[in-house]
């Protein structure tokens, strides 16, 4: 299972959510975003043993293929109104939906995205908002489901029973302030999420 930790800015955060259990580190590279770090600086965060992410919000993909390559991306993230037509090709793609009323997963259903990553209803914001959404949307799914928003060691390992998803993803319950990671909250929603694995 994928355990992501998300909004990563400086080598602390990411070394510590390493040491705690994360598998994927997610550098946003979306510019409006307080979490948004430039290539140069995601290029000198090592991830040992971790997927590099990048989280990207209608983004052309030559700019995505560039940056992926500077940064050593092994994942696109894209959190915009991409159409498959505008993935980047020579990258790994997991396409982010919003889940608000009315939400069908089955509109997914032929994406060539490796994953669908559900993240909660955040208005004008792409990511980062903390808010949950209905985890049984996501269980039975022939999809590779990511759960997002609003994800922390309270509540981790109810979206694991519910969903039973490919992966998870935390960001913003998870810091201390937008793009530092409070180092306690982050390693108990990582032991509380592999304790649930475990059970």
């Amino acid at each position: 299972m994928i355990i992501k930790v998300c909004g990563i800015t400086n080598q602390r955060d990411a070394s510590a959510a390493i040491d705690a259990g994360a598998t994927a580190i997610g550098f946003n590279f979306y510019g409006k975003s307080p979490r948004c770090v430039h290539a140069d600086i995601a290029t000198a965060i090592s991830t040992p043993g971790a997927l590099r992410v990048g989280v990207f919000v209608n983004e052309v993909p030559e700019r995505i293929e560039e940056i992926a390559r500077l940064a050593s991306l092994d994942v696109a993230q894209l959190h915009g109104d991409e159409a498959a037509c505008d993935y980047p090709r020579e990258l790994t793609v997991w396409k982010a939906a919003r889940v608000s009323a009315g939400f069908d997963i089955s509109r997914y259903a032929t994406t060539p995205a490796q994953a669908i990553l559900l993240d909660g209803p955040a208005a004008e914001l792409y990511g980062g908002a903390g808010v949950t959404f209905d985890w049984m949307l996501a269980r039975n799914s022939r999809l590779r489901i990511i759960v997002a928003g609003g994800l922390d060691a309270s509540n981790v390992a109810q979206a694991i029973a519910l969903a039973a998803p490919w992966g998870i993803d935390s960001c913003s319950r998870i810091e201390a302030s937008p793009g530092i990671k409070d180092h306690i909250k982050m390693t108990d929603f990582l032991h509380a999420a592999k304790a649930a694995l475990r059970s």
